[in-house]
Protein backbone atom coordinates (compact mmCIF):
# COMPACT_ATOMS: atom_id res chain seq x y z
CA UNK A 1 0.00 0.00 0.00
CA UNK A 2 1.20 3.89 -1.00
CA UNK A 3 1.69 6.22 1.60
CA UNK A 4 2.03 9.90 1.34
CA UNK A 5 5.43 10.32 3.49
CA UNK A 6 6.46 13.21 5.07
CA UNK A 7 10.26 13.15 6.41
CA UNK A 8 11.62 15.39 8.60
CA UNK A 9 16.08 16.19 8.92
CA UNK A 10 15.79 14.46 5.34
CA UNK A 11 19.61 15.64 4.78
CA UNK A 12 20.73 13.25 7.62
CA UNK A 13 21.92 10.09 7.28
CA UNK A 14 18.63 8.02 8.13
CA UNK A 15 16.45 10.06 6.64
CA UNK A 16 18.47 9.98 3.30
CA UNK A 17 18.28 5.83 4.05
CA UNK A 18 14.10 6.42 4.73
CA UNK A 19 13.36 8.47 1.75
CA UNK A 20 15.57 5.91 -0.67
CA UNK A 21 13.59 3.37 0.90
CA UNK A 22 10.47 5.13 0.97
CA UNK A 23 10.89 6.10 -3.06
CA UNK A 24 11.90 1.98 -3.69
CA UNK A 25 8.67 0.81 -1.77
CA UNK A 26 6.40 2.99 -3.96
CA UNK A 27 5.48 5.62 -0.95
CA UNK A 28 4.72 9.62 -2.18
CA UNK A 29 7.78 10.97 -0.30
CA UNK A 30 8.14 14.91 0.54
CA UNK A 31 11.22 16.00 2.68
CA UNK A 32 10.70 18.66 4.79
CA UNK A 33 14.08 20.71 4.27
CA UNK A 34 15.92 23.94 5.16
CA UNK A 35 18.62 23.60 2.11
CA UNK A 36 17.43 21.15 -0.23
CA UNK A 37 20.40 21.70 -2.36
CA UNK A 38 22.03 19.28 0.60
CA UNK A 39 19.87 16.55 -0.24
CA UNK A 40 21.39 13.65 -1.63
CA UNK A 41 21.66 14.09 -5.36
CA UNK A 42 19.83 11.00 -5.87
CA UNK A 43 16.90 12.01 -4.13
CA UNK A 44 16.83 15.24 -6.10
CA UNK A 45 13.60 15.51 -8.27
CA UNK A 46 12.39 12.17 -7.06
CA UNK A 47 10.94 13.63 -3.27
CA UNK A 48 8.66 16.31 -3.49
CA UNK A 49 10.34 19.46 -1.51
CA UNK A 50 8.90 21.57 1.37
CA UNK A 51 11.70 24.43 2.28
CA UNK A 52 11.54 25.25 5.73
CA UNK A 53 13.62 25.64 8.77
CA UNK A 54 12.20 23.44 11.65
CA UNK A 55 13.39 25.62 14.37
CA UNK A 56 12.14 28.63 12.84
CA UNK A 57 8.89 27.60 11.42
CA UNK A 58 5.61 28.86 12.85
CA UNK A 59 3.48 25.81 14.45
CA UNK A 60 0.48 26.72 11.93
CA UNK A 61 2.96 26.66 8.85
CA UNK A 62 4.14 23.62 10.04
CA UNK A 63 0.58 22.11 10.53
CA UNK A 64 0.22 23.03 7.05
CA UNK A 65 3.49 21.49 5.80
CA UNK A 66 1.94 17.89 7.54
CA UNK A 67 -1.93 18.04 6.40
CA UNK A 68 -2.47 16.19 3.80
CA UNK A 69 0.43 13.41 4.75
CA UNK A 70 -0.34 9.72 6.13
CA UNK A 71 2.89 9.63 7.76
CA UNK A 72 5.35 11.80 8.85
CA UNK A 73 8.73 10.39 9.85
CA UNK A 74 10.54 13.07 12.14
CA UNK A 75 14.95 12.21 12.24
CA UNK A 76 15.91 15.80 12.60
CA UNK A 77 16.91 16.97 16.15
CA UNK A 78 20.65 16.75 17.86
CA UNK A 79 19.68 14.75 21.59
CA UNK A 80 22.88 16.91 22.66
CA UNK A 81 20.88 20.33 21.94
CA UNK A 82 18.94 20.04 25.19
CA UNK A 83 16.27 22.10 25.83
CA UNK A 84 16.30 23.10 22.21
CA UNK A 85 16.01 19.48 20.74
CA UNK A 86 12.93 19.36 23.77
CA UNK A 87 11.39 22.76 22.35
CA UNK A 88 12.00 21.11 18.53
CA UNK A 89 9.97 17.68 19.37
CA UNK A 90 7.42 19.73 20.52
CA UNK A 91 6.66 22.19 17.93
CA UNK A 92 6.58 19.10 15.76
CA UNK A 93 3.88 17.62 18.08
CA UNK A 94 1.56 20.65 18.64
CA UNK A 95 1.66 20.91 14.53
CA UNK A 96 0.42 17.53 14.45
CA UNK A 97 -1.81 18.06 16.80
CA UNK A 98 -3.20 20.92 15.43
CA UNK A 99 -4.84 19.13 12.86
CA UNK A 100 -8.60 17.47 13.04
CA UNK A 101 -9.26 14.13 14.23
CA UNK A 102 -9.13 11.60 11.28
CA UNK A 103 -6.21 13.88 9.43
CA UNK A 104 -3.25 13.50 11.82
CA UNK A 105 -1.10 11.36 10.08
CA UNK A 106 1.11 8.21 12.03
CA UNK A 107 4.17 9.64 13.34
CA UNK A 108 8.22 7.69 14.06
CA UNK A 109 9.94 10.00 16.13
CA UNK A 110 13.18 9.11 17.09
CA UNK A 111 15.27 8.54 20.72
CA UNK A 112 17.51 5.77 22.04
CA UNK A 113 18.38 2.93 23.75
CA UNK A 114 18.80 4.39 26.94
CA UNK A 115 14.97 5.41 27.26
CA UNK A 116 14.12 1.60 27.12
CA UNK A 117 13.47 -0.08 30.32
CA UNK A 118 16.66 -1.88 32.17
CA UNK A 119 14.87 -3.59 34.13
CA UNK A 120 11.37 -5.09 35.86
CA UNK A 121 10.95 -1.75 38.22
CA UNK A 122 11.47 0.20 35.06
CA UNK A 123 15.05 1.56 35.29
CA UNK A 124 16.00 2.91 32.03
CA UNK A 125 19.61 3.35 31.24
CA UNK A 126 19.39 7.60 31.04
CA UNK A 127 18.23 6.85 34.68
CA UNK A 128 21.88 6.03 35.43
CA UNK A 129 24.72 8.42 36.19
CA UNK A 130 26.95 9.49 32.97
CA UNK A 131 23.87 8.57 30.72
CA UNK A 132 21.62 11.02 32.61
CA UNK A 133 23.65 13.98 31.73
CA UNK A 134 23.15 14.02 28.10
CA UNK A 135 20.31 11.79 27.40
CA UNK A 136 17.82 13.26 29.79
CA UNK A 137 16.08 15.21 26.72
CA UNK A 138 15.06 12.07 25.01
CA UNK A 139 12.67 11.19 28.33
CA UNK A 140 11.07 15.15 27.90
CA UNK A 141 10.35 13.73 24.19
CA UNK A 142 8.95 10.65 25.27
CA UNK A 143 6.64 12.57 28.24
CA UNK A 144 5.52 14.81 25.44
CA UNK A 145 4.28 12.14 23.57
CA UNK A 146 2.59 10.45 26.02
CA UNK A 147 0.26 13.55 26.53
CA UNK A 148 -0.40 13.53 22.71
CA UNK A 149 -3.52 12.12 21.29
CA UNK A 150 -1.28 10.88 18.24
CA UNK A 151 -0.74 7.10 16.63
CA UNK A 152 3.38 7.53 17.47
CA UNK A 153 5.98 5.08 17.28
CA UNK A 154 9.60 5.29 19.45
CA UNK A 155 12.31 4.11 17.65
CA UNK A 156 14.82 3.58 20.53
CA UNK A 157 18.57 2.32 18.88
CA UNK A 158 21.57 1.76 20.06
CA UNK A 159 24.41 3.95 17.75
CA UNK A 160 23.69 3.62 14.22
CA UNK A 161 26.25 2.79 11.54
CA UNK A 162 26.92 2.99 7.83
CA UNK A 163 26.87 -0.49 7.49
CA UNK A 164 25.19 -3.31 5.02
CA UNK A 165 21.56 -4.25 6.09
CA UNK A 166 21.31 -6.88 8.11
CA UNK A 167 17.69 -7.36 7.54
CA UNK A 168 14.90 -6.81 9.66
CA UNK A 169 13.10 -10.03 9.84
CA UNK A 170 16.68 -11.08 11.52
CA UNK A 171 16.81 -8.05 14.24
CA UNK A 172 16.34 -8.72 17.24
CA UNK A 173 13.28 -6.13 18.35
CA UNK A 174 11.69 -5.02 21.13
CA UNK A 175 8.56 -3.23 22.72
CA UNK A 176 9.59 -1.06 25.93
CA UNK A 177 12.22 -2.96 27.12
CA UNK A 178 16.39 -3.32 26.46
CA UNK A 179 16.08 -6.04 23.08
CA UNK A 180 19.19 -7.38 24.59
CA UNK A 181 19.43 -10.18 27.30
CA UNK A 182 20.40 -8.29 30.91
CA UNK A 183 21.07 -10.36 34.50
CA UNK A 184 18.12 -11.27 35.72
CA UNK A 185 18.73 -9.93 39.68
CA UNK A 186 19.31 -6.47 37.34
CA UNK A 187 16.80 -5.01 39.27
CA UNK A 188 18.73 -5.43 42.40
CA UNK A 189 21.87 -3.90 41.27
CA UNK A 190 23.11 -0.24 42.13
CA UNK A 191 23.10 2.20 39.63
CA UNK A 192 26.66 2.17 38.99
CA UNK A 193 26.97 -1.85 38.05
CA UNK A 194 23.65 -1.58 35.80
CA UNK A 195 25.36 1.16 33.85
CA UNK A 196 28.47 -1.23 33.64
CA UNK A 197 25.97 -4.13 31.99
CA UNK A 198 24.15 -1.75 30.20
CA UNK A 199 27.52 -0.36 28.46
CA UNK A 200 28.65 -3.93 27.74
CA UNK A 201 25.43 -4.78 25.74
CA UNK A 202 25.92 -1.36 23.79
CA UNK A 203 27.60 -3.29 20.49
CA UNK A 204 24.88 -5.60 20.08
CA UNK A 205 22.76 -2.43 19.58
CA UNK A 206 25.05 -0.84 17.17
CA UNK A 207 22.33 -0.91 13.63
CA UNK A 208 22.94 -0.65 10.08
CA UNK A 209 20.84 2.83 9.59
CA UNK A 210 19.26 0.69 6.32
CA UNK A 211 17.69 -1.22 9.00
CA UNK A 212 16.46 1.36 11.00
CA UNK A 213 14.70 2.87 8.46
CA UNK A 214 13.58 -0.39 6.94
CA UNK A 215 11.72 -0.72 10.77
CA UNK A 216 10.04 2.28 10.85
CA UNK A 217 8.56 1.72 7.15
CA UNK A 218 7.62 -1.99 7.48
CA UNK A 219 5.01 -0.27 10.17
CA UNK A 220 3.09 2.58 8.82
CA UNK A 221 -0.87 0.95 9.74
CA UNK A 222 -2.62 3.43 11.60
CA UNK A 223 -3.38 2.47 15.37
CA UNK A 224 -0.81 -0.99 14.45
CA UNK A 225 1.34 -3.16 16.44
CA UNK A 226 3.79 -0.69 17.90
CA UNK A 227 1.26 2.04 17.72
CA UNK A 228 2.44 4.69 21.36
CA UNK A 229 5.47 2.02 22.10
CA UNK A 230 9.37 2.61 22.27
CA UNK A 231 10.73 0.17 19.81
CA UNK A 232 14.19 -1.18 20.39
CA UNK A 233 15.84 -2.73 18.02
CA UNK A 234 19.65 -5.04 18.20
CA UNK A 235 21.60 -7.16 16.12
CA UNK A 236 21.30 -11.22 15.71
CA UNK A 237 22.48 -12.47 18.90
CA UNK A 238 25.89 -13.21 18.84
CA UNK A 239 26.74 -9.99 16.49
CA UNK A 240 28.51 -6.73 17.57
CA UNK A 241 28.42 -3.97 16.06
CA UNK A 242 31.89 -2.03 14.94
CA UNK A 243 32.71 0.20 17.96
CA UNK A 244 35.37 1.78 16.45
CA UNK A 245 33.74 2.76 13.12
CA UNK A 246 30.96 4.24 15.70
CA UNK A 247 33.50 6.13 17.43
CA UNK A 248 34.81 7.66 14.34
CA UNK A 249 31.64 8.62 13.61
CA UNK A 250 30.30 10.22 16.95
CA UNK A 251 32.93 12.68 17.07
CA UNK A 252 30.78 14.14 13.32
CA UNK A 253 27.92 16.10 14.14
CA UNK A 254 26.91 15.22 10.21
CA UNK A 255 23.63 14.11 10.50
CA UNK A 256 20.44 14.13 12.96
CA UNK A 257 20.44 10.48 14.08
CA UNK A 258 24.07 10.44 15.43
CA UNK A 259 23.13 11.39 19.12
CA UNK A 260 20.21 9.30 19.61
CA UNK A 261 20.93 6.67 22.01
Amino acid sequence: MSHRILILGATGKLGTHVARLALAAGHQVTALVRTPGKLAADLQGRVAVHQADLGRVASSALTDAIRGHDVLINTAGFVTDGDAFVQLIDRIVLAAENLPDGQRPVCWFLAGAGLLALDAKGRRGLDLPRVRSTYWPHAKNHERLMRSKLDWRLLCPGPMADAPPVGVDRLRISQENLPVQLPGLMARLPDWLALVLFAKRIPEMIVPYADAAALMLRHLTPQGHFSRQRIGLALPAGMRGNKSQWAAQATQKSNPSQDHN
